[in-house]
């Protein structure tokens, strides 16, 4: 069945002039979930369906029409008129059309110099993550994705990390050839060792140090959205179960819906930061029910002045963010061989990204509603905390294990207790009988 269209804010806006009348939209197929989507779209474009209806609508809007077509994500990005939008919205094929929006970087609200003076991070231990570790989960096995600004691989963190790792210009086309993993900022590096950074001299940064990395340059500057879904296609390539975003949307944008249900669809669970703008504020997809949204919280465990949070008058999901974590004073891996201490919800979200890969190590038939279901679950709202601001609270690791294994594990331990205490009970009745036995015989 056909899913109703999202009309887009760039079409309502158009049609003053003709450079304002030619606006970029992406289109979604209806067969975006099927396994065989990339033979799906071929036939599509032969027989005339949804992506040659895009070629054709831009081929009447522009000289040199460029579309680009993304087969994991099942979605095609073109440039069109505002007419010509109604063909693609009765196109069977097609489930959605949107206006691109402009992403930016969520950049952190303090950045300093920093040398690590413990052993752990402090929101590694916050989270009590080192009792995971003890029970031998390290993410082994987990491809996390990771979009950013790059991360610096041969920071001692991150090297051997990188499942993969591309570079998307701006126009949204991958760099060839391959370049080794690198940054054009910090952001990136920060968040990736955040997620999977190995220990260096001691110190221990990242909460999946046995996790891979699929990385990718996708921000900032250039055609952003052009960038972002290309970063999300690739990223699907190569398996990820998790997705760690601290970018976004200031504000409520539903364009992107339609990606992070896909997402969702193919098996990766978005993690994404809500944003530094503080109370009444939210950032898109970060503010999606779809999304694991994650705000920040201090040393103290209270909500960060700066941490984004909103309420939307939806049934599902209404307050974002789902929960927080620690993200204020963050220490992690720059370029350079360096370690910054930096603040935001950036810093929280690869937290719960790592948190997450270490979930689907210790259960790897999960599903991402299992594991998003536990890391919830295991969350606590400390004293003072409103809902509003922090959501469900600050995940613990333990708990959160417990919740995606512990049903299983209980059960076997009360179906074996009985067994032991009766067998030890028939022991005791047996020797107390031998014991008034012998009493007997000598009485005799």
């Amino acid at each position: 069945m056909k899913r109703p269209v999202v009309p887009t804010a760039a079409a309502a806006r158009a049609g003053r002039s003709p450079v304002a009348r030619l606006q970029k939209h992406f289109v979604t197929s209806e067969r975006s979930t099927d396994s065989a989507i990339r033979s799906a779209l071929a036939a599509h474009a032969a027989r005339g369906g949804a992506a040659a209806g895009v070629v054709r609508a831009a081929r009447r809007a522009v000289a040199a029409p460029r579309v680009r077509i993304y087969p994991n994500l099942g979605v095609m990005l073109g440039t069109v008129r505002p007419e010509g939008l109604h063909a693609l919205r009765t196109d069977g094929d097609v489930a959605a059309v949107t206006g691109t929006p402009h992403f930016t970087l969520i950049k952190p609200r303090m950045a300093a110099e920093a040398t690590p003076q413990t052993t752990v991070g402090w929101g590694i231990e916050a989270l009590e993550v080192p009792r995971l570790w003890k029970a031998g989960l390290t993410g082994k096995g987990v491809v996390v994705a990771h979009l950013d600004t790059g991360a610096d691989g041969r920071h001692p963190a991150l090297r051997g990390v990188f499942a993969a790792f591309a570079e998307f210009d701006a126009l949204g086309e991958e760099v060839r050839p391959v370049p080794r993993p690198h940054d054009t900022g910090e952001h990136g590096t920060h968040t990736a060792a955040t997620v999977a950074g190995r220990a260096v001299q001691g110190f221990s940064m990242g909460v999946a140090p046995g996790a891979k990395l699929a990385s990718a340059i996708v921000i900032e500057g250039g055609n952003v959205v052009a960038r972002v879904l290309a970063g999300l296609d690739w990223a699907l390539g190569h398996q990820a179960k998790v997705l760690s975003m601290s970018l976004g949307l200031p504000g409520w944008w539903e364009d992107f819906v339609p990606i992070i249900r896909i997402l969702r669809a193919r098996g990766v669970l978005p993690v994404i930061a809500t944003g530094n703008e503080g109370p009444g504020t939210s950032r898109s997809p970060g503010n999606y029910s779809q999304a694991l949204s994650v705000g920040a919280v201090t040393k103290d465990l209270a909500v960060a002045d700066f941490s984004s949070s909103q309420e939307f008058n939806r049934t599902a999901d209404p307050i974002v963010p789902d929960l927080v974590a620690p993200g204020v004073d963050i220490i992690s891996a720059v370029p350079g061989n360096r370690y910054k201490r930096m603040s935001g919800t950036s810093m929280a979200t690869p937290h719960v990204a790592g948190l997450a890969a270490l979930l689907f190590e210790a259960k790897p038939g999960a599903t991402i509603d299992e594991v998003e279901r536990a890391i919830v679950q295991s969350c606590v709202r400390p004293a003072g905390m409103l809902r509003e601001r922090g959501g469900h609270g600050v995940p613990n690791a333990p708990r959160a294990l417990a919740a995606l294994m512990g049903p299983t594990v209980r059960a076997r331990r009360r179906a074996a207790r009985p067994a032991v205490r009766v067998r030890r009970r028939r022991r005791a009745q047996t020797s107390r009988t031998r014991r008034r036995g012998r009493r007997g015989a000598a009485r005799t």
